[in-house]
C-alpha cells in the first residue's frame, strides 16, 4: 500500500516548517510531497502531485485558503490551519475535515491525523456526512462576527515566535517595522500599524497616536506632562506613551 501524501500551504515559511515537523511526530507514515506559499501555488501543486490531504492556511496572497478550497473540494481531504477562529463555519462549508488554530498543539494535531487516517482511501465527498458533528464540536453558529487577530507571528533569529494578542501591551511604528511590546520582551514585525489596526478588536486595542496602538486593559493611568500632553502609563512597563490631539477624546474626563 502506498504511503498517504499531503501538501502544506502557508505564506509563512516558519509555519510550514513547524507543521511539517509536528506532522512527522504525529503521523510518521505521512509523506509531505509539496509546500505552497500562496493559494495559487496550492491549487497548482495539488493538481501536479494529487495529494490525499491539503493543509491550508486561510489568509494567503493570490488565493485565500477558502478560495483554494473551493477549487480543491472533492479532490482531496482539506484541513484548515490558521490564527483566526471565526472562519470555522465557512471552512466546514468548503468541505474541510478539520480546523486547527495556530500554534498547532501536538495532541490536537494527533486527533486530526487519527480522523484523516480513517478517511484515507475514501472519497472526500464522504466528509460532508461528518460536518454537522464537527461543527458542534468546534463552532456554534452565531450571528456573523468580525474576525479579529489572535496571534502575532514574529521571526526571532532563525525561529518563528507566536505571540498571543493578550500578551501585547502596545504596538508602535518603527520605520519599516512595527514594535510589539509585551511585559517580557519586544520584537519587530513587518506588519504595518494600519494593518494591525484593521485586524485587531477595537474594543481591546485603541489607537492613541498615529504611531501607537495600546491594549486598553494594559493602561494603568493617564496623566499630563508639563506641556499639557496626555501621557499613558502602561502596567508593568516604565515607558510613557503620548496621546495625540486627535485621540484625546478617548480620555475625555482628563
Amino acid at each position: 500500500m502506498s504511503r498517504p501524501t499531503a501538501l502544506i500551504a502557508d505564506d509563512e515559511e516558519g509555519m510550514r516548517q513547524q507543521l511539517r515537523s509536528r506532522l512527522q511526530d504525529a503521523w510518521p507514515a505521512l509523506e509531505i510531497v509539496a509546500e505552497a506559499a500562496n493559494g495559487i501555488e496550492a491549487v497548482a501543486l495539488a493538481g501536479q502531485h494529487q495529494p490525499d490531504i491539503v493543509f491550508l492556511d486561510i489568509r494567503m496572497p493570490g488565493l485565500s485558503g477558502i478560495e483554494a478550497a473551493r477549487m480543491l473540494f472533492n479532490r482531496c481531504h482539506l484541513v484548515f490551519v490558521t490564527a483566526y477562529d471565526q472562519y470555522a463555519i465557512e471552512a466546514f462549508e468548503q468541505g474541510a475535515l478539520d480546523y486547527l488554530l495556530k500554534p498547532v498543539g501536538g495532541e490536537r494535531l494527533k486527533t486530526t491525523c487519527t480522523r484523516l487516517q480513517a478517511l484515507i482511501g475514501h472519497q472526500p465527498s464522504n466528509i460532508e456526512r461528518q460536518l454537522s458533528q464537527l461543527l458542534t464540536h468546534h463552532s456554534k453558529p452565531t450571528a456573523a462576527a468580525p474576525e479579529y487577530l489572535r496571534w502575532i507571528q514574529a521571526v526571532v533569529g532563525a525561529n518563528l515566535r507566536m505571540i498571543s494578542t493578550r500578551e501585547v501591551l502596545f504596538f508602535q511604528a518603527d520605520e519599516k517595522y512595527t514594535r510589539v511590546q509585551t511585559e517580557q520582551s519586544e520584537v519587530l514585525i513587518r506588519k504595518t500599524l494600519k494593518e494591525l489596526a484593521d485586524e485587531l478588536d477595537p474594543n481591546e486595542f485603541w489607537r492613541i497616536h498615529r504611531s501607537t496602538l495600546v491594549r486598553v486593559d494594559a493602561i494603568q493611568e493617564v496623566t499630563r506632562d508639563l506641556r499639557g500632553r496626555q501621557m499613558v502609563r502602561i502596567r508593568n512597563h516604565p515607558e510613557l506613551l503620548e496621546v495625540s490631539r486627535g485621540h484625546t477624546h478617548l480620555f475625555q474626563q482628563m
